[in-house]
C-alpha cells in the first residue's frame, strides 16, 4: 500500500487582509486541481473589500471549508493567523499556503510523497520576474493578476515533461525550505509554533526555519509540485496597503524594518541560508558593549546587535536613551530597559567588547554584524584586542538551542 493510500489528507492553512481577488483564484485552484478532499481554513484579517462576504459564500457551498474573522478594528496577522488556523486544522497535515498561491494538479501528492514526521516540505514556486531569480524557485511570466493569468500556458507547460529540458528541474528534490510548506501538525506544535516577537508579520518564517533546522528537522523542496505565485501581492506589493506590482508598501516597509531589529535581537545576525533556503544558524553568545561617545543614533544602530549595552547616559544623553527606549519598545517584545545600562554597572556578560564609538566606521561595523562567526572561528578566550575593539572572553558557552522555545530571546 501506497503512502498516499493511508495518509491524512491536507489541511490548507491560508490567511488574508483586503486580498480577495487573489483569495478567490487561489482556493479555486486547489479546488479546481486538487479536489474537494483537503481541507481549507480561511481567515479574513479585518477586510473592508468584501472578503468576509466571499468566504461566508464559500462556506455555504463547501463543507470541507472553515471560515474565521477578525473584526477589528486593529490586523492581527500571519503570526497570529497561521498558529490560529493551524490549532483549528483537522488533518494531521497542514499546509502553510499564501492567498496569492495557485495550486498547480499534482501539487498535493507530491507534497504527500515525501513527508514524513520530522520532514517539512516545500513546494517549488514558478514566479513572475518581480523578484531576482533564484536556485529555489523558475521565473516564467504568466500573469501579475487573477484576471490576466495564463492558465492554459501553465498547464500546457505541466504536462510537457518540463524536468527533460529545464537544468533546474534535473533533480527530483533538493534540501531547503520557501512557503508553500507543509508539515505534520505535531512536528509544527513541537517547534512551538510562529513566535509573537515578529507579529503581525515578516522574518516570523526565517525565525521558526531556524528553530526547526536547530530540531533537526529535514527540509524537502520537491522540484514536481508547483505553486503559481503572484509574489507578495497580499503584503509587499498590496495595493490596499499602498503597494503595487515591485513597489513596496510603507506598512511592509515598517514591518520589514522592525523585524529585521528583532531577528537581530534574537538570533545575533541577519538572516542567513544557502543558495536553496535553508537555515544558517550561527552561535548565539552572551555579549555585552561597553561603549564610550555613544548618542542615540549609535545606539540604535548597536543595541540590537548584543545582549547588553553599557554606556555613559548622563545629562542630555540620559533624556535621549529613556526616548530611545519608550519609542523602539513599541516595536519589540524583548523588554529593552534590561539591555540599556549604565557604565557604572559592571558588565556580567560572558564576552565583553569595549570600543569608543567615534572610532566606528562602515569597514569596522562589519566586524560586528559577524562577531558570532568570528568568535567561533577564534575559539580563544581570554582578553584579546581586534581592531578598535577589545574582547575580554570568559567563556564561548553559546545558547541558540534555548532559542527553540518560543519567547526566549
Amino acid at each position: 500500500m501506497g503512502r498516499l493510500d493511508y495518509m491524512n489528507l491536507i489541511s490548507f492553512v491560508i490567511p488574508s487582509r483586503n486580498n480577495k481577488k487573489y483569495l478567490e483564484w487561489s482556493y479555486d485552484s486547489i479546488r479546481k486541481n486538487l479536489g474537494y478532499t483537503h481541507e481549507i481554513l480561511l481567515a479574513d484579517d479585518f477586510s473592508d473589500d468584501g472578503t468576509w462576504e466571499y468566504l461566508q459564500e464559500v462556506q455555504d457551498k463547501d463543507i470541507g471549508v472553515q471560515i474565521f474573522r477578525n473584526e477589528g478594528p486593529d490586523r492581527k496577522g500571519i503570526v497570529y493567523w497561521y498558529d490560529f488556523l493551524c490549532e483549528k486544522a483537522t488533518n494531521d497535515v497542514v499546509m502553510f499556503f499564501h492567498a496569492d498561491m495557485y495550486a498547480c494538479p499534482n501539487l498535493d501528492k507530491e507534497i504527500l510523497k515525501h513527508l514524513e514526521p520530522g520532514k517539512v516540505v516545500s513546494a517549488t514556486r514558478i514566479e513572475p520576474p518581480l523578484h531576482p531569480d533564484g536556485p529555489e524557485k523558475i521565473l516564467m511570466d504568466l500573469g501579475i493578476e487573477p484576471e490576466e493569468f495564463k492558465e492554459n500556458d501553465l498547464l500546457s507547460w505541466l504536462i510537457s515533461s518540463p524536468e527533460l529540458h529545464h537544468s533546474k528541474l534535473s533533480k527530483e528534490t533538493t534540501e531547503g525550505i520557501f512557503a508553500p510548506w507543509a508539515i505534520y501538525k505535531e512536528d509544527y506544535e513541537r517547534v512551538g509554533g510562529h513566535d509573537e516577537l515578529f507579529a503581525p508579520q515578516s522574518k516570523e518564517d526565517s525565525d521558526i526555519f531556524n528553530r526547526m533546522h536547530l530540531l533537526d528537522y529535514k527540509f524537502i523542496q520537491t522540484w514536481r509540485g508547483f505553486v503559481y505565485h503572484m509574489t507578495s501581492r497580499g503584503s509587499r506589493f498590496n495595493p490596499m496597503s499602498g503597494g503595487a506590482p515591485g513597489k513596496d508598501s510603507p506598512e511592509w516597509i515598517h514591518t520589514t524594518t522592525k523585524n529585521m531589529r528583532n531577528f537581530i535581537r534574537k538570533w545575533g545576525t541577519i538572516v542567513q541560508h544557502d543558495q536553496y533556503m535553508k537555515p544558517i544558524v550561527s552561535p548565539k553568545y552572551d555579549i555585552g558593549f561597553v561603549v564610550e561617545n555613544c548618542d542615540t543614533h549609535m545606539l540604535k544602530e548597536l543595541e540590537p546587535w548584543c545582549s547588553d549595552i553599557y554606556g555613559d547616559w548622563v545629562g542630555h544623553k540620559g533624556y535621549g536613551v529613556n526616548k530611545y527606549i519608550e519609542e523602539e519598545q513599541k516595536n519589540t517584545t524583548i523588554d529593552l530597559s534590561k539591555k540599556i545600562h549604565s557604565d557604572h554597572f559592571k558588565p556580567k556578560n560572558d564576552i565583553v567588547v569595549r570600543f569608543d564609538a567615534n572610532k566606528l566606521n562602515n569597514n569596522n561595523f562589519q566586524i560586528i554584524t559577524k562577531l558570532s562567526d568570528i568568535l567561533k572561528d577564534s575559539g580563544q578566550v581570554g582578553e584579546m584586542e581586534y581592531e578598535i575593539f577589545k574582547f575580554k572572553i570568559k567563556s564561548l558557552d553559546s545558547y541558540e538551542r534555548d532559542l527553540i522555545s518560543v519567547g526566549v530571546n
